[in-house]
């Protein structure tokens, strides 16, 4: 596996503590549904303990850019004892044809699943050409 596919290894030895100032910022791939027809692509994005506020959706350069921080509070009265991630960072990026219409996406947060939507140009979607007879 190389390190553009990678989601993140875990180091078994360690357990990481409130606190502790060892703790390393892991990124984690989030895993991804996509749906293609001839009006564009839906992708939906499992971004658990996201909020709208910590999600920054992105085009630059033909490239689709998803980065999340989530936040997984502790219950009042609890202590946290063991995080195997505490607070994930989320990122994942894909390359968009020059078909789709990144002007035109549709993004949706809703527990903790990003939807987004990304039309065809209208230039690249399949038309039916009339045919005349002489």
């Amino acid at each position: 596996m190389n390190d553009t596919t990678e989601l993140a290894r875990k180091d078994e030895t360690a357990a990481l503590r409130e606190g502790d100032p060892a703790q390393r910022r892991i990124t984690l791939m989030p895993p991804v549904d996509i749906f293609e027809n001839s009006q564009g692509v839906t992708l939906w994005a499992d971004l658990p303990g996201v909020t709208k506020d910590r999600l920054d959706v992105k085009v630059h350069d033909g490239t689709l850019y998803i980065e999340a921080q989530a936040v997984v509070p502790t219950p009042a009265g609890l202590r946290l004892q063991h995080a195997e991630i505490r607070q994930p960072h989320f990122a994942r990026a894909f390359s968009l044809g020059v078909e789709f219409d990144a002007s035109k996406i549709d993004a949706n947060l809703k527990d903790g699943v990003l939807k987004l939507t990304i039309p065809r140009r209208d230039e690249a979607r399949p038309r039916r050409i009339e045919v005349r007879t002489d």
